[in-house]
C-alpha cells in the first residue's frame, strides 16, 4: 500500500529528546533539557498521595476540577490583579503545549498568518501547519533577542489571525518590558489580531523586574489566550499540568478542540496542586530568588571559563556564546562538546527557521548546586 505524504515534513525528533538520549548514552550531565533535577515541594506530593488514595482516580470534568480552576483564578487575582470567571475563562490542560495547541487548532483556519518570533519553542510552527495556517518568523537578533515593532508593524496585514508571544523566553532568557506592552497594545489597536501568550515562566524572572504578563493589560487581555505550567512553578514537568486562562468566547473554542485532544488531565494532581495553591500561596512569589541563586552560581562558576554570556533575565536557561572556544556550527558544537566535555547543551539555531550567524548553546541551570559545579568544572577545561 502508499502511505501519505507526511504532513509535516520538515519535522523530526524534537531536539530535546535527542540531547537528552544524547546525554544518556555518553553518561553526559544533561543541561539541555529543560527540568529540574530535584522534586517539588514535599507537601505537593503528599497531597497527590492523599487523593490517590481517598480515591479520586476517575476522570476529573472537561474543563478542570472546580477546586483547582477557582484557586487559578484567585491566583490571577493575586499576582495580576485581573479578575476572571474560573467556570467560563479557565482551563486546565495536559501540559502548556496542549494548551498552547488547542489554542491555535480553535481559531487558525487555511490561509491565517501566525506571526512568531525566532528563536521560537519548537511547538508553534508544527501547530500552526497541522491547522492550515502559516507561521511568519520574526528573527530576533542577539546578543538582545529584544523585538523590532517596527518591524512587526510591517509583517501585520488582513491574513493576520494571531501572534504568539514568549515571556520569559524560551531559549533566550529574555522578558518583555513594559514598553513592549505598550506597543503591542498600539499595533492590535483596532484589528482582530489575537494574541497567544507562552507565560510558561511567568514566575522566573530576575533582578527585580515584573512579569509583563497579557493578564495585566485589559485591553490585551480580552484578545489573548494566557498559557501557564504547574510543572515549571512546582519543579513537576513529568506531570503535565498547564492551564489556559481566555475570555469566555475563545475558552469555549479551545475547549471544543480541548475536549478531543485530551479531555482532561490527571485528577489528583489537579486536587493536589490546588490544595498547595491555597495552603502556600507564597510559593511562586519565592521562585524569582530561588532561580536566581542557581542563575548567579552557575555564572560565578563559568566566569573563568571561555564562554561569554549576559546573565538571563528570566526562565531557568542561560545562553553562552562559545565563539572563543570553536567556530563549528552550533549544532556540530555540542555534539563536540558531548565529546570532550560530557556536558550537553542546546543549540540556539534549532528554534530559528532561518538563523542568523550566532554561535550560541543554551544551558539549563535548574540543577542541584552539586550537578552545577561538576558541569562547570568540566566546561571549564574546553
Amino acid at each position: 500500500m502508499r502511505y501519505p505524504e507526511t504532513k509535516l515534513p520538515g519535522v523530526g525528533t524534537t531536539i530535546f529528546a535527542q540531547m537528552s538520549a544524547l546525554a544518556q548514552a555518553h553518561q553526559a550531565i544533561n543541561l539541555s533539557q529543560g527540568f529540574p533535577d530535584f522534586d517539588g515541594p514535599e507537601a505537593l506530593l503528599a497531597r497527590v498521595d492523599h487523593h490517590i488514595h481517598a480515591g479520586a482516580n476517575q476522570y476529573a470534568p472537561m474543563n478542570g476540577v472546580p477546586a483547582l480552576t477557582a484557586a487559578i483564578a484567585a491566583k490571577v487575582q493575586r499576582c495580576y490583579g485581573r479578575q476572571v470567571d474560573a467556570a467560563s475563562e479557565v482551563t486546565v490542560t495536559s501540559g502548556a503545549t496542549e494548551a498552547l495547541f488547542a489554542a491555535i487548532a480553535a481559531v487558525v483556519r487555511p490561509g491565517d498568518e501566525v506571526i512568531v518570533f525566532d528563536p521560537a519553542y519548537d511547538s508553534y510552527d508544527p501547530a500552526v501547519s497541522l491547522n492550515g495556517g502559516k507561521a511568519v518568523h520574526l528573527q530576533l537578533q542577539p546578543p538582545a533577542f529584544g523585538i523590532d515593532w517596527d518591524e512587526v508593524a510591517r509583517a501585520i496585514n488582513p491574513s493576520t489571525r494571531m501572534i504568539i508571544l514568549n515571556t520569559p523566553h524560551n531559549p533566550t532568557g529574555q522578558v518583555l518590558s513594559e514598553a513592549d506592552m505598550q506597543a503591542l497594545s498600539r499595533l492590535v489597536e483596532g484589528t482582530d489580531i489575537l494574541l497567544l501568550a507562552d507565560e510558561v515562566y511567568e514566575h522566573i524572572v530576575f533582578d527585580g523586574a515584573a512579569h509583563q504578563s497579557m493578564n495585566r493589560y485589559p485591553d490585551l487581555a480580552k484578545r489573548s489566550f494566557v498559557v501557564s505550567s504547574f510543572g515549571k512553578t512546582y519543579h513537576t514537568t513529568g506531570w503535565k499540568v498547564g492551564y489556559c486562562v481566555a475570555p469566555a468566547p475563545l475558552s469555549a473554542e479551545l475547549r471544543k478542540v480541548h475536549q478531543y485532544l485530551t479531555f482532561s488531565s490527571s485528577t489528583p494532581f489537579q486536587l493536589a496542586l490546588a490544595d498547595y495553591l491555597n495552603a502556600d500561596p507564597s510559593h511562586d512569589q519565592a521562585l524569582p530568588a530561588f532561580y536566581q541563586a542557581k542563575r548567579d552560581h552557575f555564572n560565578a562558576l563559568m566566569a573563568d571559563s571561555r564562554f561569554r554570556f549576559t546573565p538571563a533575565g528570566g526562565t531557568y536557561f542561560q545562553v553562552m556564546d562559545y565563539s572563543a572556544i570553536s567556530d563549528l556550527p552550533d549544532t556540530e558544537f555540542v555534539l563536540w562538546l558531548v565529546e570532550q566535555a560530557g556536558v550537553v547543551a542546546i543549540p540556539l539555531s534549532v528554534f530559528c527557521q532561518q538563523p542568523p550567524e550566532m554561535k550560541l548553546v543554551r544551558f539549563c541551570f535548574a540543577k542541584n548546586e552539586t550537578t552545577l559545579e561538576q558541569a562547570a568544572e568540566r566546561l571549564c577545561t574546553i
